[in-house]
């Protein structure tokens, strides 16, 4: 039975999200094959682990007195130990488990980012998401679209400027963004998710405070030029290396208006409860709405599975799905969200999630695939990554050190 470390929360803007992926993660994972450790990480960096991470209503009144504090360090021989904080690192009843795979539940900064894959690639744990290269780019926007761009892969217009350049001259940049990009504009801070610090512009006035607005939240800003005639399409994917498989495509019914954080997570069900995180149970007819849902009372919002768009619209949207996949070196579950302007029909590739809420299991699930085959899925593609890491070469002999020190 494998030891599966499941990795949520951190500190990010999308830290609530996260939690609901990885307790679903948690719940969905096939406890016939899988040893499960949940381990969260708080808004203040720090590590627990605990039964009652289990639970969802446990994180609506915290309580860390039923946790352990917990870390990850490196294990003798190789590999990594999660250990109790409070005690020796290896000594005794410290060591909780040695984990065989991480399964990676974050969104947004300090967990999608890169940061975690770095460490658990020092330390030669398995892990779910895509790798240090594709993490890091698939966060940063700017970054992600000039690598689309130069790809030959069909983005929007687009310009970015740093913190430091809008403090120095607001009216330069008002003027740049207007001479380049126009309106409507959408503004957003490089390295988010989930629509947190996008605003839409449609004059000077709303450019100018949508900046602020981005600012406040990355020193690096994106301004792109909106399509006019929108539809939003998303395609998820599944793998590593050469062995992909495609969903098929969704489109949110709501996306007539920009949406929100609240909008995309937060519609839906009473008390506010309800979003885009709850999965889809089923595949209708096409173009039909997909309601409902219920992974521990979240529920869908409101999409369309699978898209209502031509069949060769689809086609060159999966097409695309696979290359990013390539380009991207990613591996596990990613999704990439495309814009269409029906009118022009045309296609814009909007941005990569290297780890989608809910895994976009609602995706996979309405081709026949479920949940927990998901994430089988996903850990076989972390352990053939790990081998085919292994097999390269990391040590090569030369007579450096015997020159620095003086010998011949």
């Amino acid at each position: 039975m494998l030891q599966l470390l499941v990795l949520y929360g951190s500190r990010a803007c999308e830290h609530d999200v996260s939690i609901i992926t990885g307790v679903q993660a948690l719940t969905a994972a096939d406890p016939m094959k899988y040893d499960v450790t949940p381990v969260y990480i708080d808004k203040q960096g720090r590590w627990f682990t605990g039964e009652a991470l289990r639970r969802m209503d446990f994180y609506t009144h915290f309580d860390e007195r039923q946790l352990i504090p917990c870390m990850l360090v490196p294990a003798p021989g190789g590999g990594a130990h999660l250990v109790k904080q409070k005690t020796g690192l290896f000594g005794g009843h410290g060591v909780l488990v040695k984990p065989d795979c991480a399964l990676l539940a974050f969104h947004g900064m300090n967990g999608e980012d890169g940061t975690i894959q770095g460490l658990l690639e020092l330390y030669g744990v398995p892990y779910t998401s895509a790798g240090v290269l594709g993490s890091a780019t698939g966060m940063d926007k700017i970054a992600m679209k000039l690598i689309y761009r130069g790809c030959g892969l069909p983005v929007t217009d687009m310009c970015w400027f740093e913190r430091a350049d809008w403090e120095a001259g607001r009216e330069d940049i008002l003027g740049r963004v207007e001479r380049e990009i126009g309106y409507p504009a959408f503004v957003k801070p490089a390295n988010l998710g989930s629509s947190i610090g996008i605003s839409r512009a449609k004059d000077r006035a709303s450019l100018a405070e949508a900046i602020d607005v981005a600012a406040s939240f990355d020193r690096r800003i994106l301004v792109e030029k909106g399509v006019e005639h929108l539809k939003e399409v998303n395609c998820a994917a599944v793998g590593y290396g050469e062995d992909v498989t495609v969903s098929p495509c969704e489109m949110p019914v709501t996306w007539e208006e920009f949406l929100t954080f609240d909008e995309k997570y937060l519609r839906g069900g009473k008390g506010g409860k309800g979003g885009k995180l709850g999965p889809a149970k089923a595949m209708p007819a096409k173009g039909a709405p997909v309601k409902g849902g219920g992974a521990k009372g979240m529920q869908s919002l409101s999409r369309r599975i699978p898209a209502p768009i031509p069949d060769e619209t689809t086609a060159e949207i999966q097409r695309m799905t696979r290359e990013i996949f390539r380009i991207m070196d990613l591996k596990g579950v990613v999704r990439v969200d495309y814009l269409l302007d029906t009118e022009a029909n045309r296609i814009y590739v909007n941005e990569v999630n290297t780890i989608p809420g809910s895994l976009a299991f609602y995706l996979f699930e309405a081709m026949g695939i479920p949940f927990r085959e998901l994430i089988d899925r996903m850990v076989d593609a972390a352990m053939r990554a790990r081998r085919e890491r292994d097999a390269s070469t990391f040590s090569y002999g030369s007579p450096i050190l015997q020159r620095a020190a003086g010998n011949r």
